[in-house]
């Protein structure tokens, strides 16, 4: 197959993973390294999607984090993921970190603030491994 005909074909396969939802410019590489595509055909292509916009690094965090926040976790573990998927630069400052792990606590455990020391710790360790740092999980056992 012509050079032409290969970066089209790496070219129409990002594009598809597009479609479908947002992905960051190391997701589609390495999908697209899997698919067994050139590394010059995928740098030729993703920069070509990024000049037309259809492939933005800040599009695909900020959708992340609003996901990634409507299922509880916290910002720990979003900074953690984003950084996996080549993120370096994002914004975490506009989402209320402690209304959400008070939120995340109560759906999980109820309203009620334990007494007992062993239950207010399994609770603790609950909001920890959703990503939230110890001054929003202090601030869910707050009346």
């Amino acid at each position: 197959m012509t050079t032409q005909t290969q970066q089209h074909r790496c070219y129409q396969a990002a594009l598809n993973m597009l479609v479908r939802r947002e992905h960051s410019r190391l997701e589609l590489t390495k999908k697209l390294q899997q698919k067994e595509f050139s590394d010059e055909d995928i740098t030729h292509s993703i920069s070509l999607l990024i000049e037309q916009k259809y492939q933005s690094d800040e599009r695909f965090s900020e959708s992340f984090i609003h996901m990634r926040f409507g299922q509880g976790k916290g910002p720990i573990l979003i900074a953690v993921e984003l950084k996996d998927r080549g993120i370096k630069d994002f914004d975490l400052s506009t989402y209320d970190w402690f209304d959400l792990a008070k939120e995340v606590r109560e759906k999980k455990f109820g309203m009620n603030i334990p007494a007992d020391y062993k239950e207010k710790a399994k609770q603790k360790r609950f909001l920890q491994s959703r990503g939230f740092n110890s001054d929003q999980i202090n601030k869910a056992f707050l009346e």
